[in-house]
């Protein structure tokens, strides 16, 4: 489990093809950018722009991943070197500073806005119609590995857009100050409202 508040800005160095054909996954070389790796072991969690990924290798200074040809099929920003948002498993014994999270991406988003208002940056993404029933005024979701709160949610035929205000000091420490409009951005939705869509479905099938 994550809590959606990314501990440091990290940058994949190298990517590596895992076999030879289309169907293959890659392994990728991450600079850790000084987040601290002492308490982590090989098969441990760390989430990369909001996906979990499992640490095959580490170094002083960073680890390594593989990531299968479906996670990157399913997936944005892990195929091309640059910066990453990067957060370390959950404790029991930490802060829950965003919300609860996965790290399952559940779908892409794409950027319809970005810009600034004022001090801050208004941020618009227009989610998949299938992740609009979880979205909800004041709800959770979690763009890039970063967890948010949604100011706006809108139904467009296409799907469900959203607006989330994000302040200065978002834009400092994420990746997120490189978004562009037309662009990609991995998405997961929050929880709870999972679970509480299971409840009245299986309420409703009794």
């Amino acid at each position: 489990m994550f809590t959606g508040i990314v501990a440091t800005v990290g940058t994949i160095k190298e990517i590596s093809p895992l076999g030879k054909g289309a169907d293959a996954g890659v392994r990728l070389v991450i600079d850790a950018a000084g987040l601290p790796l002492h308490d982590v072991a090989l098969g441990d969690s760390i989430a990369i722009n909001g996906a979990c990924m499992t640490v095959v290798a580490k170094s002083e200074s960073g680890f390594e991943v593989d990531v299968s040809r479906e996670s990157l099929n399913c997936t944005a920003g892990l195929d091309a070197i640059g910066e990453v948002n990067l957060e370390k498993a959950l404790t029991l014994a930490e802060r829950l500073g965003g919300h609860l999270v996965s790290g399952h991406v559940d779908g892409l988003g794409t950027v319809r806005k970005f810009e600034p208002v004022g001090e801050s940056w208004e941020l618009v993404v227009e989610a998949p119609k299938e992740l609009g029933k979880y979205l909800a005024f004041k709800g959770s979701i979690v763009v890039n590995g970063v967890s948010l709160t949604l100011n706006r949610v809108t139904d467009v035929p296409s799907g469900c857009e959203f607006s989330i205000n994000l302040i200065p000091h978002t834009i400092e420490v994420t990746t997120l100050k490189h978004l562009r409009v037309g662009g990609k951005v991995n998405l997961e939705v929050d929880l709870i409202a999972r679970y509480v869509e299971r409840m009245l479905s299986v309420s409703h099938n009794v």
